[in-house]
């Protein structure tokens, strides 16, 4: 028999080690589906293509693989938007298949026409349609090594008539595909301006995103050397702050400590590695700016010194050159400063919570932290729960934490961790709902229960869109329209096949979430938290003070930050007694 191209198509993705495909099988994606029974590759059934593409994203992080999503035509594969936004912004190495309306229709106002190559044309860096399977393997090809190579999503759209089509031309998919990852090393220029620019400053912060992950070692030598605080983003929090005698917290939103103060009160502030997007955190003066991808120098904020390179390379090529600095003075002070903004706000969440009702869920989430294991992969809902992982998850070097950073969508959690726990089914997984998020792809949890996949799905139920809540009051703007009636999710989940915890009693927080941990198979644990937990920036404007009291609010202002402040306190041992 003949092979076709969803047979090609199918063998070249199980020759580049793609062990699953997440999608819903339908009519223009049978072929491909078809093809997938001879082969090694398991098709995941999902119940939105969107949980598909934030699984396929989800799984590529985790194993910096090649990943792979399915759609059928029209509302199959448009339902992808969602999720292959978040993955193209994240760099994970995705390729979607967008099944298409048979090729001579395509221009007709066919029944479920749209056109894909138009739609997803912003939420990937390759998207091509195959017109016949000569040209359709060569862009196969192109598609695979453009993802794999860092440049972003794939797709590609493949009508249905054209998959069963015949496909003898193997030139391109037999290709071998690039996968190395090339350092590249700072222009001389730059790195001596750089060098200068710090030799001249009195006191110096360094600030960390993403892009420091495997540069830890650099960083610290660094901040040693000019005896640096050391903040750092959301992105960089997993890979910098645990184990970090510089650590001065996190800025932003979510941040805490005395990240803010250490960035705007230094001579010199170097942004390290990340694309950090809320300008109001950022100061203007004297700011250098290292990221492997010149595009991101510049767009934030005012940039004196950039330098474009990895970040180990530009700290290796630069440390030899730099002045070792003998004051301390400015760090040990921004140190003391962050011991007791944490110290502040510790009290007000960890006292008298086992009698607190409904449940902070500051505690919950410390007591996930704290029962979690050493390698457990956290996945975040938009939100809320964004702010409960920012502050209570306490970084290891052996956790991962994923969330829809970059592009902020709600209910990227449950399917991220799909992802996850299928790439990986001997890792905890644990997943921080929102009971908005979860809403909104709740039928997931039948994914989970269909594949036995062990997720622990925690639901912060607050019959509340709290993020949102707090957007509004800081307007100035009466809350309207974020809560909802009470919705038990532990007797929908039960209802679903998925063993459950639900907690209603703070006292009962601890053994609840041991007991869902310490199963096998997929739970729910669905605790019912206080909708009023509201946090807020740890440095507050007059206009934000405004807006709060214009929406005349009892928000307690605060935020806990968990076992942190026991690295905060074993940090002030490092200065030197007078």
């Amino acid at each position: 028999m003949p092979r076709t191209y969803a047979a090609q198509l199918i063998a070249t993705l199980e020759a580049q080690g793609v062990e699953r495909i997440y999608g819903i099988v339908g009519d223009s994606l049978n072929p491909v589906v078809d093809a997938l029974r001879d082969s090694s590759i398991e098709w995941v059934h999902v119940r939105n293509e969107e949980a598909a593409a934030f699984a396929a994203g989800a799984e590529s992080l985790m194993t910096g693989k090649l990943a792979v999503c399915a759609g059928s035509c029209g509302p199959g594969n448009t339902h992808f938007v969602q999720g292959l936004y978040d993955a193209h912004r994240n760099g994970a190495k995705v390729l979607a298949i967008a099944s298409h309306i048979p090729s001579l229709q395509i221009g007709s106002t066919y029944f479920q026409e749209t056109h894909p190559e138009l739609l997803f044309n912003e939420c990937s860096a390759y998207c091509e349609m195959v017109n016949s399977t000569d040209q359709g393997g060569r862009i196969l090809h192109h598609a695979i090594q453009s993802t794999v190579a860092g440049k972003g999503v794939s797709v590609l759209v493949l009508p249905g008539d054209i998959a069963e089509h015949e496909a003898t031309d193997d030139t391109f998919t037999d290709s071998v595909i690039a996968t190395g990852s090339p350092i590249t090393f700072p222009d001389p220029a730059e790195a001596a301006a750089l060098v200068a620019a710090i030799n001249d400053a009195d006191s110096v912060t360094l600030f960390c995103g993403e892009g420091v992950k495997n540069a830890r070692g650099q960083v610290l030598a660094l901040a040693e050397k000019i005896k640096s605080p050391i903040g750092h983003a959301f992105g960089g929090k997993m890979h910098i702050q645990y184990d970090n005698p510089f650590d001065v917290g996190m800025s932003g939103l979510l941040g805490y400590g005395a990240c803010r103060d250490a960035m705007f009160d230094a001579d010199l502030l170097i942004l390290l590695g990340t694309d950090f997007p809320y300008t109001d955190f950022l100061p203007a003066g004297n700011v250098a700016q290292v990221d492997i991808d010149a595009s991101h120098i510049g767009r934030r904020t005012t940039i004196h010194h950039p330098v474009v390179g990895d970040v180990a390379a530009v700290i290796e090529n630069i440390l030899p050159h730099v002045e070792e600095k003998t004051d301390r003075s400015f760090l040990d002070r921004q140190l003391r400063n962050h011991a007791e903004a944490l110290e502040g706000v510790v009290e007000a969440y960890t006292t008298g919570v086992e009698k607190h009702t409904p449940i902070h869920p500051e505690y919950v989430a410390a007591v996930i932290d704290e029962l979690a294991a050493d390698d457990a992969v956290f996945t975040v809902d938009t939100g809320m729960c964004n702010v409960w992982a920012a502050r209570y998850i306490t970084p290891n070097g052996r956790r991962e934490e994923l969330g829809s950073f970059r592009h902020g969508s709600m209910a990227n959690a449950l399917p991220q961790a799909i992802g996850a726990q299928a790439a990986d089914r001997g890792r905890q997984v644990i997943s921080f709902s929102g009971d908005g998020g979860l809403s909104m792809l709740l039928g997931e949890l039948l994914t989970v229960r269909l594949h036995d996949l062990p997720v622990k799905t925690v639901v912060f139920n607050n019959s509340s869109l709290g993020m949102v809540k707090l957007e509004m009051l800081v307007g100035g703007m009466p809350e309207f329209g974020t809560d909802h009636e009470h919705v038990n999710f532990a007797a929908i989940a039960e209802g679903m096949g998925i063993r459950t915890v639900r907690i209603e009693n703070p006292k009962k927080v601890r053994s609840g979430i041991a007991e869902a941990l310490a199963h096998d198979g997929p739970v729910l644990v669905d605790v019912v938290t206080d909708p009023n937990a509201l946090s807020i920036p740890p440095n507050i404007t007059w206009d934000m003070l405004l807006g709060f009291s214009k929406a005349t609010t009892r928000t307690i202002f605060g935020g806990g930050v968990g076992r942190m402040v026991n690295l905060a306190r074993s940090n002030l041992r490092n200065i030197p007694k007078p």
